[in-house]
Order: C-alpha cells, then sequence, then structure tokens
C-alpha cells in the first residue's frame, strides 16, 4: 500500500497523543484546586460555604466571567485579573495592618529591613496548606480574614456603584450595578477569594502553589519554580531539533517544480455542473459576510470602550451594550463567520468531489442553514440577558452566558449547535460516500476528508464536559479541548484537506502529492498539537506534569511553521503559472496570506508566549491579543475567506470579476491587521511585561499603570490600523455584494453556473 507508513503514523499519533491527553487529564482531575466545605477563621467564625463559591463562580460567568477581566490569566484584558489583584490587595491589607501594629506607619513608611521580616512572615502564613481534606473544611487567621472583609468590600464597591469608584469602573469597562444583588456579590467574592487562595497556597508536600506559582508577586513568595526554567529551556531545544529534522525532510524530499506544460491549457472549472445543495449554499456566504462586517464594527466598540469605559464619544452606550457583551459577541461571531465559511465549502466540495447529489440534499442544507441561524441569534440574545443580570443563575447557564471566552454561549445552544455539527456531518457522508467506495486513488484523501469531518463534529462534544458547578482547573481542560483542538486543530486539517482538493480539481496538484502532502502536513501539526493543548495550561491549578508536556509539545507546534514559506512560495507560483489560474488570483493570494500569518502570528507570536517562563509574566498581558488576532483572524479568518472567494469564483467560473474593490479589500484587511498590533496591541503588551516583571501583574494590569499617559497614547494609536482594516471588510462586503448585483464582475451579475445535465426545474427540487 503505497501511503501504509503514512496512514500508521497518522494513528500512531492519535492513539498516543489522546491517551497522553487522557491520562495526563485525569490527574488534573485528582489534583484540581480542591473546594472546601466550609472557609472559616481560627476563631470559629464561617467566612464562606463551598456553595457559597460554587455559586460565586456562575455569578462571575453571569457578567460575562472571562469577558470581563481575567481569572489565573484566562480572559479580556481591559479590567484586572482578578486572582492577581484580590492576591495583592490581600497581602497589602496584612503587611499594613502588621506595619500600624509594630511601627505604628503604613508598611511603605517603615524601614527596609522591617519590611523584610514582615514580607518573610506573611509567606509563612499565605502560603502554608491549611486545608483540612478530613473536615473539608480551610482555615484561615482572623487577620487575613480581616484582610478577605476588606477586600470584598472594595470588590463590592466596585461591581455596585460606589461614587468613589467611579473613575476605576470607566477604566475597568465596568457599568455601574454590574451586579444588582448583594447577596450575587458576596457570593462572587467568596469565589474570587478561592481563586487568589489556589495561587498562594502550595500544593502538600510540594514548595509551589495550585498555579505554579502564579501570578509573580514577591509579597507573597510568587516566584519561578526551577521547573518552569527548566522546561523553557528543554522546549527551546526541542525546538531547534524539531526544526533541523524538518529542514532535512524537505531538503532529501523535495518537490518537484510546477510544471507549468502540463497544467490544464483551460480552467477545468468550466465545466462544473452546480447542483442544487452545492447552490444553495451560496445564502452561507451572504450571512458570513455581513458576519465579518458586524464582527469587526464590534470589534472597533470593544476597543474604544479602552478608552472611554463607559461610552461610545459620549453615548453612554455601556447602559446597552456593555463591554463584556460586545466583546463576547465579537469573539463569537469571529468563530460563528468562520465556521460557517468552512462548513458551507465543504457542503460545496463534497458534491463537486463525488459527482452526487443524494436525494433531498438540498433540503439538508436548507434546513441546516435555518438551525445556524437559530443558533447565532439565539445565543447572542440570551448573552445579552444574562450580563443584563436577567436570568437566574441555573436559567443563565442554560440559555444565557457561559462566561468562558469563545464557548461563551449557553449550554442549550452548545447542544444545539453540536446537532447541528452532526448533521453537517450526515450531509458531507452521504455526498461522498459514492466517491469513497470507488477504487480510485483519491480515496485516501477522501477516507482523510471523511476524518477530519467526522472530528468537527465529534470534538465540540467537548464543550459539553463541564457542568454548571464544575471546578474551574477541570472546566479550563474542557474548554482548550474545544479552542485548542477543534478551533485550532481539526478545523486546520479539514482545511487543508479542503485546498489540496480544490487545487487537484483545478489541475495544479496530482493527486498522489496531495495525498501525501496532506498525510505527512497531518501528522506533524497533529504530532506537536493535540499534546501541546497543555501549554494553556500551565497556570490554571494543574500539576507539573502538564506545564512540562505543554511546553516541549508546543514548541514542537512552531517547527512546521517555520518552514512555511515553502507553501506561500508554492502558492504564489501557483496563481502566476497559467492565463485561466490568474481569475483564481484572490483566492489563492488569501491562502498565502495564511501562510504568512501562520509563520508570523502562529508561528513567532505564538512561540513569544509559549515558553513557560514568557507566559509566567505575559499570561492574561496584551501579549496574547497579539497572538489571538494574528492567528484568530490572519489564519483561521484568512483562509475561511479564501474558501469563500473559491467557491464563489467556481459556482460561476466564466465571468470575471473586477479587480479593484476586492484588491482594496485584501490589502486593508493584512496591513491593517498589521498596523493594529505593530503600533498599538504589541508595545502595549511589551511594556506591561516589564510592568509585570519588574512589579507583578496586578500592577501591569493596574489602572494606575494602563491609564498613563503612554499607555493612553498607544491604545488611541489603535484607530489607524483599525480604520484600515473596518475599510477593508466593508470593501470585502461591498464586492461579495456586488457579484450579486453585478459591480463586481465585468461582463454579466454573477449567477451560479446551473447543471447541464439536470432535468428538472429548481421548483421541483423540494426546497
Amino acid at each position: 500500500m503505497r501511503y501504509r507508513k503514512l496512514w500508521l503514523g497518522f494513528a500512531a499519533v492519535l492513539i498516543g497523543s489522546f491517551a497522553v491527553l487522557g491520562y495526563f487529564g485525569s490527574e488534573i482531575y485528582r489534583q484540581a484546586p480542591p473546594i472546601p466545605d466550609r472557609v472559616v477563621t481560627t476563631s470559629g467564625r464561617v467566612l464562606f460555604t463551598g456553595e457559597d463559591i460554587k455559586d460565586g463562580q456562575n455569578v462571575w460567568q453571569s457578567i460575562g466571567g472571562q469577558e470581563l477581566g481575567s481569572i489565573w490569566g484566562h480572559g479580556a484584558y481591559v479590567a484586572p485579573d482578578w486572582t492577581a489583584d484580590w492576591l495583592h490587595k490581600e497581602a497589602m491589607f496584612i503587611l499594613n495592618s502588621w506595619a500600624e501594629a509594630t511601627k505604628g506607619k503604613a508598611y511603605a513608611d517603615i524601614d527596609a529591613e522591617t519590611q523584610a521580616m514582615l514580607q518573610t512572615r506573611l509567606q509563612k502564613l499565605m502560603r502554608k496548606n491549611t486545608y483540612d481534606a478530613g473536615g473539608q473544611t480551610i482555615t484561615v487567621p482572623d487577620v487575613r480574614a480581616a484582610a478577605i472583609d476588606d477586600v470584598s468590600r472594595h470588590y463590592t464597591g466596585l461591581f455596585t456603584n460606589d461614587p468613589a469608584l467611579e473613575a476605576y469602573r470607566d477604566a475597568y469597562a465596568i457599568p455601574t450595578n454590574s451586579i444588582k444583588d448583594p447577596e450575587r456579590m458576596r457570593k462572587m467574592n467568596a469565589f474570587f477569594f478561592w481563586a487568589s487562595w489556589a495561587c498562594v497556597t502550595e500544593r502538600p508536600g510540594q514548595a509551589v502553589s495550585y498555579t505554579n506559582n502564579w501570578p509573580a508577586e514577591t509579597l507573597v513568595g510568587n516566584r519561578p519554580s526551577s521547573d518552569l526554567i527548566i522546561w523553557t529551556g528543554f522546549s527551546v531545544i526541542v525546538l531547534l531539533a524539531g526544526i533541523g529534522l524538518l529542514a532535512y525532510y524537505y531538503a532529501a524530499n523535495k518537490e518537484e517544480e510546477l510544471d507549468v506544460a502540463s497544467l490544464p491549457k483551460k480552467d477545468p472549472l468550466l465545466g462544473l455542473a452546480s447542483t442544487p445543495s452545492m447552490r444553495a449554499t451560496l445564502k452561507y456566504f451572504w450571512v458570513v459576510t455581513a458576519l465579518i462586517v458586524v464582527q469587526v464594527m464590534l470589534g472597533v466598540v470593544t476597543a474604544h470602550y479602552g478608552v472611554e469605559g463607559q461610552a461610545l464619544y459620549g453615548f453612554p452606550l455601556a447602559e446597552y451594550l456593555p463591554y463584556s457583551i460586545s466583546r463576547t459577541w465579537h469573539v463569537q461571531i469571529a468563530i460563528f463567520w468562520i465556521a460557517t465559511s468552512w462548513l458551507a465549502t465543504g457542503l460545496y466540495i463534497a458534491p463537486a468531489v463525488s459527482g452526487y447529489e443524494p436525494k433531498f440534499q438540498r433540503l439538508g442544507v436548507n434546513f441546516l442553514f435555518g438551525a445556524l441561524l437559530v443558533i447565532v441569534v439565539g445565543s447572542l440574545a440570551g448573552q445579552w440577558y444574562g450580563v443584563m443580570q436577567k436570568l437566574g443563575l441555573v436559567e443563565n447557564f442554560w440559555f444565557g452566558h457561559q462566561g468562558y471566552e469563545y464557548v461563551d454561549l449557553g449550554r442549550f445552544w452548545q447542544i444545539f449547535l453540536l446537532v447541528g455539527l452532526f448533521l453537517w456531518l450526515f450531509l458531507m457522508g452521504r455526498a461522498i460516500m459514492p466517491a469513497l467506495r470507488a477504487k480510485t486513488e483519491s480515496r485516501h484523501l477522501l477516507t482523510m476528508f471523511l476524518i477530519s469531518s467526522i472530528a468537527i463534529a465529534s470534538f465540540y462534544a467537548a464543550g459539553l464536559m463541564w457542568g454548571r458547578q464544575t471546578n474551574l482547573a477541570i472546566a479550563e481542560y474542557w474548554r482548550w479541548w474545544v479552542v485548542h483542538l477543534w478551533v485550532e486543530g481539526f478545523f486546520e486539517v479539514f482545511a487543508t484537506v479542503v485546498i489540496a482538493f480544490l487545487f487537484v480539481r483545478l489541475g495544479l496538484l496530482r493527486t498522489g502529492i496531495a495525498t501525501g502532502t496532506v498525510l505527512f502536513s497531518t501528522i506533524i501539526f497533529l504530532f506537536g498539537g493535540i499534546i501541546g493543548t497543555f501549554h494553556h495550561l500551565y497556570f490554571s491549578g494543574t500539576p507539573t506534569s502538564i506545564m512540562a508536556l505543554g511546553a516541549t509539545f508546543s514548541a514542537l507546534e512552531v517547527v512546521p511553521l517555520v518552514l512555511i514559506g515553502f507553501e506561500a512560495y508554492n502558492n504564489l507560483q501557483i496563481s502566476k503559472s497559467t492565463e485561466w489560474i490568474k481569475a483564481y488570483k484572490w483566492p489563492i493570494y488569501s491562502f498565502v496570506a495564511v501562510a504568512f500569518w501562520n509563520l508570523v502570528g502562529a508561528g513567532i507570536f505564538g512561540f513569544l508566549i509559549n515558553p513557560p517562563i514568557a507566559l509566567y509574566y505575559m499570561q492574561g498581558l496584551n501579549t496574547t491579543p497579539v497572538h489571538g488576532h494574528t492567528a484568530l483572524f490572519g489564519v483561521y479568518g484568512m483562509l475561511g475567506i479564501g474558501l469563500m472567494l473559491f467557491v464563489l469564483k467556481s459556482m460561476s467560473a466564466g465571468t470575471v470579476w473586477k479587480d479593484g474593490v476586492i484588491k482594496f479589500a485584501f490589502w486593508s484587511i493584512n496591513i491593517g491587521l498589521g498596523l493594529m498590533v505593530l503600533l498599538s496591541v504589541l508595545p502595549i503588551g511589551l511594556i506591561q511585561t516589564w510592568a509585570s516583571v519588574e512589579y507583578g501583574l496586578w500592577y501591569a494590569r493596574s489602572m494606575e499603570f494602563m491609564q498613563t499617559d503612554t499607555m493612553e497614547i498607544l491604545r488611541w494609536l489603535r484607530v489607524i490600523g483599525d480604520t484600515v482594516f473596518a475599510a477593508g471588510t466593508l470593501a470585502l462586503g461591498w464586492f461579495v455584494l456586488g457579484l450579486h448585483t453585478g459591480w463586481s464582475v465585468e461582463n454579466e451579475p454573477f449567477q451560479p453556473v446551473r447543471d447541464a445535465v439536470e432535468k428538472q426545474t429548481d421548483e421541483e427540487v423540494l426546497l
């Protein structure tokens, strides 16, 4: 069997990697920070119950959760990281209390020797693990209880309506009375205490906290551990070794040069017959285009909240669309339109590859379209109701805002979407099954196509693995299954197969070469990518073994991206190879942009924050959205746009597109994305990193630091990149609309190519 070794390698990677992911996932369950039944003082006063902590987690989720500040470094960046902020305030209250008692002065005013003595005393008090597993109780001394009460009063004023904290609410984009019920506020304080307690309390028998001494906070002795430094060094060694081995492989198995003489003399898609279900995917792309524009506009609003926390140029927008909602919708709609573009491409490609239109396929495509619209509108509406505190905690979990970034939609909408994905899988499978049964050379490529489709439908189910009150460390483990494995993993494998199919269909790649390349690329990508999921979990209440695996395998994720230039060069060659292929210039240029942002966004900016020592100081800073924007939009977004343009062009292969608007859109989107990052987000992130190293994460995220003149100027500089970027997305929308009206084509308005052999009319085809 020609591909036997590649298939064996693929199977070995999947089985081995998921065995590791599963085993160490069980360790996360076993070693997660414990939630006690009670938190009591040494004098016997009950501060919180376990139910208070769990309900408090739900309250935090209901106001936006990770979309308003962050916990353990995961979340949004305008408000503080609540764990780092709480920890610092609690430490300072105790130090000031002791300083007043011993010297009659505030801690900052006493001599350095006494400060050092009090710091040592504080570290012994706060790092000691007083959790009693038998009695399910955490015991704190009375001085710490007083600190907890003090910090709780501060947070109560911040999230309600204390006039003295109005400047903080504006700086953090927190609407007045975000929490309207005092009991809800008390419970959220209980959750904040527990999350910060895990950051400083040492694991039994170890000298590191439950979060591996994160965040950096010298007052309480949170410093990088020796394991963290060792695994950072090892990850760099693995990266260099991986690059060397892959470079050797490329040199030893150099692909043959593109033979222009062997390419088709005319566009093979001119004869492609569009079936009813293929034509039915057109409306998906209209919706994708509309969602792109809406998503970018919400991004503009969300970015503006960083300089005017309660308003939009004076208009009190936060009363109707608070920051946590605009950011939620900005992120959620991005995932919706990217996924919709890829799913619609699959629905279009499947009948084109097999040449077979199953009965009622068009009905299924239209039904799925309607279901997706209901999910989008329903989930976004539910999130608004949840954040505006119009739902109970149970109702919010099911229909409102779950508070976990990228998977914010309520559980009902998650289940609905999962059912929709399996319907999509069913439609895909029945369309390509005849081609799979045929003994052709493309059978292996089709098998990979089907496997990636099954993975897309199946792995979203990981988002159902946590419950309403699941320990945050465990919920984070499963959340990253969705974000890393579903979005960044198997969707990328699916897209690789689809692009290979497109190039094979155009006669630009031979089936054998495409199959071998796809299998090898998938093996390399998943070898680092599956276990590399752990690099998101270094400081999320996980054991040290997670850091070791995450650091090692996430370094391997970068390896194939270093040599991504080969892919970009090959795509550029293809775009210039024949006269007719120039008609596909902008879809192919989009794939070139994907290769560029894969190197820069996923590779360079990804590895910037991946090594443990780097992420120790950078987690929760603006260096993360540098990677997030350039990887999510630069890679997956441009891939979605490229696939959409490819399908739209192949639907009407005979039309000639006007270059002006789409050229402006392409370059504005990519240049605007670069300017956004280089002029604003990256400089802010690097300056924050300095502050984090020098003073601690609490300071790098504080109002006192983030509202300095320098940071204010850098935030306003983002307007340049945002404006160019937004203009590009509006131009893209105008161009796609013009394909229908006629202003984007040279000869005639856009019409999908009809199936010449189709005997029935549209009216005779059900839906």
